[in-house]
């Protein structure tokens, strides 16, 4: 299994735990993930770290698609890969309407359309054999919309990219895993049941197959939460925050990717209830709706011993060739060398 460390974005003031990362790097971690929403950028802490680190990969977890051009972002990962001796990931995702249409002030769009767009631009760039042409439903390269002076034309990168760079996506719907599956070379679920790979198979299987590959060309790398400590409850509390957050909070009634996740993973009336209680303002009470069973399912929370027992699972999954990488929000050094004891 590999092992990732998911940093997340900065608060009011930016700093990085480099600490926490190179000891990720000295116990074999494969990856680090920064990350963006509308204040620090990832790419800027993704250059910061790759100066100084050595082996450790460093992706995105996400760039917000609609914040870039397709080419822009093709040149940022190919500088990035050019500077760190092959060290970047791409990592994408569409964002949500709120931070796109309210915040970068662009269209939010077909975002499963822009994903299977954007990638194919972007591995067209990585690959140089011509000139850059695209017609497509979100982007025409060159443009000749309304506005443009009609003097664009095809270009090829300057930059000799390596067509290899990886690209994941942050999908969890049916349609957008499909497409990740379709394009992309590996998705991250922002969470995932070791035990439930079926609930996403469906839809990797579709895209696999409409792109021609099979499940060993594809990565499943999910966000994984670790908390250690003898206070289970505790424990899952953190986790149970962040759960009636997305569930409850992230989308309006009906409209709310999470919840219908958490609804096919079983958890319908759960993910009802965590929603209406936090849409009515009762965030507390929506926490504590969230069941316990889901939390252990999807994070490795508790005393050592049972973070270790629970690993297992996830050893299995990876025997399966279910999940291929576990990106970890894992804060405590100690956690981190039993992660590193179960899956290096």
């Amino acid at each position: 299994m590999k092992l990732g460390l998911l940093l997340g974005y900065s608060g009011a003031k930016l700093t990085l735990p480099m600490d926490d990362i190179k000891h990720a790097e000295a116990l074999g971690f494969d990856s680090v993930w920064t990350a963006e929403a509308y204040g620090s950028d990832a790419v800027s802490p993704a250059a910061w770290i790759l100066a100084q680190t050595t082996k450790i990969k460093v992706g995105t977890a996400i760039m917000q698609m609609p914040a870039r051009t397709p080419a822009m972002c093709a040149m940022t990962a190919m500088s990035l890969d050019a500077l760190s001796g092959g060290r970047f990931i791409v990592g994408l995702g569409a964002s949500g309407p709120q931070v796109v249409e309210g915040w970068h002030g662009v269209p939010y769009g077909k975002p499963v359309t822009r994903t299977r767009e954007y990638i194919k631009i972007m591995k067209q760039i990585f690959r140089r054999e011509g000139p850059l042409e695209f017609d497509g439903k979100m982007y025409q390269i060159p443009n000749k919309s309304e506005g443009t002076t009609g003097l664009g034309k095809p270009l090829k990168s300057i930059l000799h990219g390596d067509p290899s760079i990886p690209i994941y996506t942050a999908s969890i719907t049916p349609a957008g895993v499909a497409a990740s599956a379709e394009v992309a070379d590996g998705v991250f679920p922002v969470w995932m049941s070791p035990d439930q790979y079926a609930v996403l198979e469906p839809s990797i299987t579709k895209g696999l197959e409409k792109s021609g590959r099979t499940k060993a060309d594809f990565d499943v790398a999910p966000f994984v939460g670790v908390i250690m400590d003898d206070n289970l409850d505790g424990c899952r509390y953190f986790i149970k925050d962040f759960l009636a957050l997305y569930i409850g909070g992230m989308g309006a009634k009906g409209k709310n990717f999470y919840t219908d996740y958490a609804t096919r993973m079983g958890y319908g009336d759960a993910a009802d209830k965590v929603q209406d209680l936090y849409l009515a303002g009762k965030k507390d009470e929506a926490r504590d709706a969230v069941p316990n069973e889901l939390v252990d399912e999807i994070a490795l929370v508790g005393p050592e011993g049972r973070i270790r027992e629970r690993a297992k699972d996830w050893q299995a999954a990876e025997a399966r060739g279910e999940v291929g990488t576990m990106i970890v929000n894992c804060q405590q050094a100690e956690a981190r060398e039993v992660l590193a004891d179960c899956f290096l």
